[in-house]
């Protein structure tokens, strides 16, 4: 079993810059990838990045490549989501999921609760 926990979320003007955590429980959370989401209401949760389980290994979606970061420190079972440039269209709750990776929700078996992250103009 593997607990998730999002911080970090918050209010933001545009072009500015928040971090996201994921802190996890469990002695195995370090063995996963770890993938954010996001849904905006109204809309489909939409894939955001992931990473493998080493950390080596990132991929994210097209709409926040070059702006977002995802990294991760496995002594502290956490991962973070470093966003930059932040745009209102990024504005949405943010989730954190531990699995196999990928950019399915498929691909993953425990969630998060969410963070908030909005994003004014």
């Amino acid at each position: 079993q593997v607990q998730l926990v999002e911080s970090g979320g918050g209010l933001v003007q545009a072009g500015g810059s928040l971090r996201l955590s994921c802190a996890a429980s469990g002695r195995t959370a370090s063995l996963y990838a770890r993938g954010w989401f996001r849904q905006a209401p109204g809309k489909e949760r939409e894939f955001v990045g992931f990473i493998n389980w080493s950390g080596g290994a990132t991929t994210y979606a097209d709409s926040v490549k070059g702006r977002f970061t995802i990294s991760r420190d496995n002594a502290k079972n956490t991962v973070y989501l470093q966003m930059n440039n932040l745009k209102p269209e990024d504005t949405a709750v943010y989730y954190c999921a531990s699995g196999v990776g990928g950019s399915s929700r498929r691909g993953y078996d425990y969630w998060g609760q969410g963070t908030q992250v909005t994003v004014s103009s």
